[in-house]
């Protein structure tokens, strides 16, 4: 049941109720016969939470515990990303992979512990966000970021670590 509840401090009302849906939809990466037996709640899961609220946070998307959402309109995580541990999203946020010139797509980026993204950021491609990273609302992040700094730009540049 914690695994349910693991971001339950971190957010407020309506962030609690998403990561309350998400983890329960997120239960069926976890094996194949949770993953069958879970198809009903997921297409319930994404009409309400993707449809109705506006916030496509992705049930297969990996996330650890204390994942916050502040104001959660407009954000869009792609399945294949990997979210450490305490992370922040913002409203107006797009994480998830690009396409290639010959057609194909890139892998999903890779976000470390303690990531805090601003709002109307772009995280984009099969990158690698380091650990205890603030990256500045309208970011435009294209590149890999090392650990303990901050970006901020279009494209995100190091400003401080």
């Amino acid at each position: 049941m914690n695994f349910i509840f693991q971001d339950w401090n971190a957010n407020t009302t309506k962030g609690r109720l998403i990561m309350v849906l998400f983890r329960l939809a997120n239960i069926g990466t976890r094996n194949k016969f949770l993953k069958i037996i879970g198809l009903p709640y997921r297409l319930f899961y994404t009409f309400f939470v993707e449809w109705t609220l506006g916030i496509e946070l992705q049930w297969r998307t990996k996330a650890g515990k204390g994942l916050m959402l502040h104001h959660g309109q407009a954000l869009v995580v792609h399945g294949g990303t990997i979210l450490g541990t305490n992370c922040s999203l913002r409203q107006s946020t797009t994480i998830g992979r690009k396409e290639l010139p010959d057609g194909s797509f890139s892998a999903s980026p890779v976000i470390g512990n303690n990531v805090d993204i601003g709002s109307n950021v772009c995280i984009i491609g099969g990158l690698h966000i380091g650990d205890n990273v603030k990256i500045g609302s309208g970011s435009v992040v294209v590149r890999d970021v090392p650990n303990n700094c901050t970006v901020v730009g279009n494209p995100a540049r190091e400003i401080h670590k």
